[in-house]
Parts: structure tokens; C-alpha cells; sequence
């Protein structure tokens, strides 16, 4: 409602009306794979790795404090690598289109 007020007074007004209506016309590549691997590959790989160290480190010290605390670090560290491995490949198949 904001932006009709503003542009009716706008002597540019059906300029931007053509803009808009040759943007929303316009094609492009899709981003829901991507979106879904930047943000939820990330997460998942974090739930997963934390689940999985924290059995790992039952076995090894018994103090439930060590034993979040250690497999949170060593989850958080795992999906940052997998972040940066994401960028990477990203970043590749950008240079090689």
C-alpha cells in the first residue's frame, strides 16, 4: 500500500510497472537444490555428527559434560569443513560453466 502512494505522484510510474512485468517474465536457473544444500546440508551434517560423537565419546570418558561439550566441537568443526567443501564445489562448477 506504501509503494502506491509513492508512485502516484511519480511521473515514472508506468516505466516501473514495465520493469516489474519484464522481470517476473524473465527465466532463470532454479535455486531450490542449491538453497536446500546451503542451508539444510549444513544442519544435517551437524545433527548427524553430534549424534554420532556423542556415542563415540560414551565409550571413551563417562562425564556427560566432556562428553556435549567435545562432540559439540567436533560437530561444529565437521560442518564447517562441509561448508567450505560446499563452496568449493560450488565455486568449481561456476568457473567451469
Amino acid at each position: 500500500m506504501a509503494e502506491e502512494k509513492n508512485c502516484q505522484g511519480c511521473n515514472q510510474s508506468h516505466r516501473c510497472q514495465e520493469v516489474y512485468e519484464h522481470l517476473s517474465q524473465t527465466e532463470g536457473p532454479g535455486v531450490a537444490f542449491k538453497a536446500v544444500i546451503a542451508f539444510l546440508l549444513p544442519i544435517l551434517v551437524f545433527i548427524g555428527c553430534l549424534a554420532v560423537f556423542e556415542v563415540i565419546l560414551a565409550e571413551v570418558t563417562n562425564s556427560k559434560g566432556v562428553q556435549t561439550a567435545v562432540g559439540f566441537l567436533l560437530a561444529l568443526i565437521v560442518s564447517g569443513v562441509c561448508l567450505l567443501i560446499v563452496k568449493a564445489i560450488n565455486r568449481g562448477l561456476i568457473k567451469n560453466k
